[in-house]
C-alpha cells in the first residue's frame, strides 16, 4: 500500500494543518516565545501575538475581543460552556436541554450535571438530523437556563437553522442561554453571534487546519459563567494556565484563513458532494443519510439521470445540510470491512465519530434518525476539505463500483 496516493476522507476527525500555520507555529516557538503574562520585552511580543489572535477572531464572529477566550480544544470548550453556565445559574433553575445526536462532549458533560442533580431533556430529531422545533419550544421552562445544540452533526452532516433556534429559544425565556457546538460549523458557513441569539460557541482548531490540542469559546456579554480550570488567573479567570501562544497563533491564522475564503471553499466542498452522492447512488443497495431525497431522485440518480432537473434538486437538498460530510449505508457490509478494504486502497475513511470509534455501542446518532437496524453496523462517514479533489472522489467512486460487488457477493453466501 505504500506506492498507493493517499485520498484522506476523514476531515471530520481531524485535518491536516496548513504549511503557513505550522509555519508561523515554528516561529512562534522559536522566535515569539514569551509568557504573554510577563511584563519584559518578549513577554510583550507574546501579548500582541495574543491580541491579533483575539482581533482575529473577533473580526469574524463580529463582536468584542473580549468575547474570545482560548482552550485547549472543543471538548474544553463545551465542558466550559456548559458546566460554566449551569453552575453560575443554579439558583435561577436546573433545568438543562440538549438533543439526542450532540457530540460525546456535550452529552458526557450532562450525564455529569445528571448526576449532580440536574434536570436534562433530550430532545429528538427528524430522520435527517434536525432538531423538531415544536419539541424545543415545549421543554423549555422558566428552569430551563441552558440549551445546547450543535451547528452541524459530526457523523451525518445534518445543519441546524441556528438563528431560527436561537430565536425560538429567547421567545420562550429571555434568561435561557443559547450554548451553539460549531465544531464542525466553523468555518463552513458564517456564524454571527449576536444576530442568532448565541450565547456561548465553541470552536475547534484541528477541524479548520489548525493544531491539535486549541479550541476558541465565544461568550457572549453579561454571561456569567463559574470556571472549571483554576490558577494563575489568566483570561479573566475563566480559564487559567498560560496561554499556548503556538497553538493560539496557529489556531488564529487558520481561521483566519478559511473564513477569509469561506463561500468559495463552501461552494468547492457542495460541488464535491453533490459527486460523490450521485456516484454512491448508482451502486446497488447503497444509503445516502442526512439528506432529504425523494424517492424519484434517488431512482434517477440510480438510473445515472444526471439531467439538469434532478441535478438541481440535489443541489437544493445538500444546499440545506453541512458541505463536508457525506454519510453513506451498505447494507450487509460492516463498516470495519469497507472501512479496511478502502484503506488498502490508501482511501481513509470513518465508521462514524472518531472520539467513539472504539466503542461497541452503536451510533447515537444514527439511531435516533431512525436508521434501520440492520444498517448501524454499516455505515462510513466520507468527509472532505479543502484538499479533496475531484479525482480523489472519482478514485474513491471506482473503488467503491470495484469492491463492492465482491464484498456483498461474500456476505450472501
Amino acid at each position: 500500500m505504500n506506492d498507493v496516493k493517499e485520498i484522506y476522507l476523514d476531515n471530520s476527525a481531524t485535518t491536516k494543518v496548513f504549511p503557513a500555520v505550522a509555519d508561523l507555529m515554528t516561529r512562534v516557538m522559536l522566535e515569539t516565545y514569551g509568557n504573554p503574562s510577563s511584563m519584559h520585552h518578549k513577554g510583550v511580543e507574546a501579548e500582541k501575538l495574543l491580541r491579533n489572535a483575539k482581533e482575529i477572531f473577533s473580526s469574524i464572529l463580529k463582536c468584542d475581543m473580549k468575547n474570545i477566550y482560548f482552550t485547549s480544544g472543543g471538548t474544553e470548550s463545551d465542558n466550559i460552556a456548559i458546566i460554566g453556565a449551569a453552575t453560575a445559574a443554579k439558583r435561577k433553575g436546573m433545568h438543562l436541554i440538549t438533543t439526542q445526536i450532540e457530540h460525546p462532549a456535550v452529552i458526557n458533560t450532562m450525564k455529569h450535571l445528571e448526576s449532580e442533580g440536574y434536570t436534562v431533556t433530550y430532545l429528538p430529531v427528524d430522520s435527517y438530523g434536525l432538531v423538531k422545533l415544536d419539541k424545543l419550544e415545549a421543554a423549555i421552562t422558566p428552569e430551563t437556563t441552558l440549551v445546547s445544540i450543535m451547528h452541524v452533526n459530526n457523523e451525518i452532516g445534518s445543519m441546524q437553522n441556528i438563528a431560527e433556534i436561537g430565536a425560538l429559544i429567547k421567545k420562550c425565556n429571555p434568561e435561557t442561554l443559547f450554548h451553539v457546538d460549531a465544531v464542525q460549523g466553523f468555518g463552513k458557513a458564517q456564524i454571527i453571534p449576536k444576530k442568532m441569539n448565541i450565547d456561548l460557541m465553541s470552536v475547534s482548531s484541528h477541524k479548520i487546519h489548525g493544531p491539535k490540542g486549541m479550541g476558541m469559546l465565544y461568550v457572549g456579554d453579561k454571561v456569567r459563567l463559574n470556571p472549571i480550570v483554576f490558577g494563575g488567573g489568566q483570561q479573566n479567570g475563566l480559564r487559567s494556565g498560560t496561554e499556548n501562544m503556538p497553538g493560539i497563533a496557529g489556531m488564529a491564522k487558520a481561521a483566519d484563513t478559511v473564513c477569509s475564503k469561506l463561500k468559495d471553499d463552501a461552494d468547492k466542498l457542495y460541488a464535491l458532494k453533490e459527486r460523490l452522492i450521485k456516484g454512491a447512488l448508482k451502486l446497488e443497495g447503497v444509503q445516502v443519510n442526512g439528506v432529504e431525497l425523494s424517492d424519484e431522485l434517488k431512482s434517477a440518480l440510480a438510473a445515472g439521470d444526471v439531467s439538469e432537473s434532478s441535478s438541481e434538486e440535489l443541489k437544493a437538498a445538500i444546499a440545506k445540510t453541512a458541505p463536508h460530510i457525506v454519510s453513506l449505508s451498505f447494507p450487509g457490509i460492516r463498516a470495519e470491512v469497507m472501512l479496511h478494504t478502502l484503506e488498502n486502497d490508501g482511501i481513509y475513511v470513518s465508521a462514524g465519530s472518531a472520539c467513539s470509534t472504539h466503542k461497541p455501542e452503536p451510533s447515537a446518532t444514527l439511531k435516533a434518525i431512525g436508521l434501520d437496524k440492520s444498517l448501524l453496523d454499516c455505515t462510513l462517514r466520507f468527509s472532505m476539505s479543502v484538499f479533496t479533489t475531484e479525482d480523489e472522489i472519482d478514485k474513491t467512486i471506482s473503488v467503491l463500483t470495484d469492491k463492492l460487488p465482491m464484498l456483498q457477493k461474500y456476505t450472501r453466501r
